[in-house]
């Protein structure tokens, strides 16, 4: 059976400029900064994704915060904004080039906020919910909100298969555990006829067939740069 219509990349949105200031000792280069847009501008034309500046910006000024946290705090693992862009912002827009359109997500064990985050910054029409149950990345997810002005995005702080589910188009969840336990639990927050995404590597999840589903494919893709496979599980909710 065919999957669904690929999202559509958008071509043009509202333009949000975050001016960054720096202290003159700051841990981020103007070396490094120009590396970083420089990574992420490449990937986003090898996806062949139209982001504009502002988004741009916001892109960079979320990989400069994480930095600045990672500072502190583990966040995620990646320490340079380079290895952000590559790793986190990038792969969150692969993946968007997989997915099919939604009008809202929720991104559960979200982490540091992704993929969730950089489809609040590059759709800023859909509404994304970002679900973590630790208290640290929750707080750098409220933080990041504020610093990059996004109105699009909320956070819920707890166990998914504790909190009240809100049903929304579509949910995504990547490395929060086992494919069908995460199956499972997202089910309850996708609304009938939304999508539930689940990443994987280049060999896709085992699922088993779950009552509630009406429909599964899988996706492939690859990351910009180094040319990694991905693939992404789709299934429709009945």
């Amino acid at each position: 059976m065919e999957g669904p219509e690929p999202l559509l990349r958008p071509g043009s949105f509202a333009a949000f400029h975050v001016e960054r200031e720096r202290s003159s000792s700051g841990s981020t280069t103007v070396a490094e900064d120009l590396k970083a847009r420089q990574r992420l501008k490449r990937g986003l034309d090898e996806l062949g994704w139209a982001a504009e500046r502002g988004q741009i910006d916001q892109l960079l000024s979320l990989a400069e915060l994480l930095e600045s946290w990672g500072e502190r705090i583990n966040l995620t693992g990646h320490q340079s904004q380079a290895e952000i862009v590559s790793r986190l912002l990038l792969e969150a827009v692969a993946l968007l080039t997989a997915a099919p359109a939604f009008e809202s997500l929720v991104d559960l064990g979200s982490g540091a906020g992704f993929p969730g985050l950089p489809v609040a910054i590059l759709l800023p029409d859909v509404q994304v919910t970002l679900v973590d149950s630790r208290q640290r990345r929750h707080h750098f997810q409220r933080a990041a909100i504020r610093e990059l002005g996004l109105e699009n995005v909320r956070t819920e702080l707890g166990r998914v298969e504790e909190l009240a589910a809100v049903e929304h188009h579509a949910g995504v969840a990547q490395a929060m555990a086992k494919p069908n336990q995460v199956v499972a639990w997202m089910l309850p927050w996708v609304r009938p006829s939304g999508w539930l995404l689940v990443p994987g590597a280049e060999n896709p999840p085992r699922i088993e067939a779950k009552p509630g589903i009406r429909f599964e494919t899988i996706r492939r893709y690859r990351l910009p740069g180094n040319g990694a496979a991905r693939t992404l599980w789709i299934g429709q909710k009945l």
